[in-house]
């Protein structure tokens, strides 16, 4: 409980940063990310967009990060103690009040957009119920992949309706990116489990490198690759931009083959992760040109553009 001569301002900036809190360290990870697919995927009406998709993923991120932080407290408690719920800045039992006083507060908002957002909104609240209640969290390493893709995918399927002109529907290509983006997440998420495998190990969680230590990073690299390939050849890129995307695979995989640290673990998921750029996002016609100041997936998160080039050309 809060200290009752605190002013009104000032418990709601400490209410305030308790909620930042919560979502802090995926701001990079996950906001950003999938505010640049969307805005490439649906695409994105008009620059008006860009608050109520940055609201939209905001919200249902700190939905799925209270209910995650409020599994296992404890395990914050060790390596991210700055967390609100470890940093006693909420108790446990208020953490899961919030969490499902967030679910309609979902459902409201995505409410004012459409139906079909709302059903994106029901369908991200029921993975991750099925991620942390039913166990998938610390489950095998495939079976939290696809949790995990499913959750990514209904994120994207919301941020792309909340985006685009038709707020009912998406077209060919938001689909066909969507669907990349499940198989990359499926393939590839063990990347941000590198960095937490002494955590994990100590709650019997079952990730890859976990499991398969010898194999979870040359498994790695070769996703990256083999995906980098594919959107090369899907987005027909330029000889010169698919040489640079697919180098920029070759040297995240191999950041995380060759170092094996905690803290170079962390750096090498920030490359594969994290966009140094946001203003790429808006860039929508040519993605390729922000490759040097992109990192792997945000730079996969905006090729969906070269899919519209493509379709939107003309035919000789």
């Amino acid at each position: 409980m809060f200290a009752t001569s605190r002013s009104a301002p000032s418990q709601l900036m400490y209410h305030l940063w308790t909620l930042f809190l919560f979502t802090k360290s995926d701001f990079k990870t996950t906001l950003l990310p999938i505010s640049s697919f969307a805005t490439a995927a649906a695409p994105l009406a008009n620059n008006y967009r860009l608050p109520h998709i940055l609201l939209w993923i905001w919200l249902h991120l700190l939905q799925f990060n209270v209910s995650n932080q409020s599994l296992r407290p404890e395990e914050d408690e060790h390596n991210k103690s700055w967390r609100p719920i470890p940093a006693k800045r909420i108790s446990h039992e208020d953490a899961l009040t919030l969490r499902w006083v967030l679910l309609p507060l979902c459902v409201a908002l995505s409410a004012c957009y459409s139906i079909e957002t709302v059903y994106a909104s029901i369908a991200l609240s029921v993975f991750t119920y099925v991620y942390d209640d039913l166990g998938f969290s610390g489950g095998h390493w495939f079976g939290r992949n696809a949790v995990n893709a499913l959750g990514v995918g209904s994120f994207e399927v919301g941020a792309c309706l909340v985006a685009g002109s038709n707020r009912h529907a998406l077209d060919k290509v938001a689909i066909m990116s969507i669907l990349c983006s499940a198989g990359i997440v499926i393939t590839t998420f063990q990347a941000q489990d590198f960095k937490d495998t002494e955590g994990d190990r100590l709650i019997g969680r079952k990730t890859l490198p976990i499991v398969a230590p010898s194999i979870a990073r040359p498994m790695l690299l070769f996703a990256l690759s083999a995906w980098s390939i594919v959107l090369s050849v899907l987005c027909q890129l330029g000889i010169v931009a698919s040489a640079v995307f697919n180098i920029l695979a070759l040297a995240v995989g191999m950041s995380f083959v060759t170092f094996h640290t905690i803290k170079a673990d962390q750096r090498s998921y920030y490359l594969y992760n994290v966009s140094h750029c946001s203003s790429c996002s808006l860039n929508v016609l040519m993605p390729w040109n922000c490759l040097f100041v992109q990192v792997w997936l945000s730079v996969a998160n905006v090729l969906p553009a070269c899919l519209r080039l493509i379709a939107a050309a003309p035919v000789a």
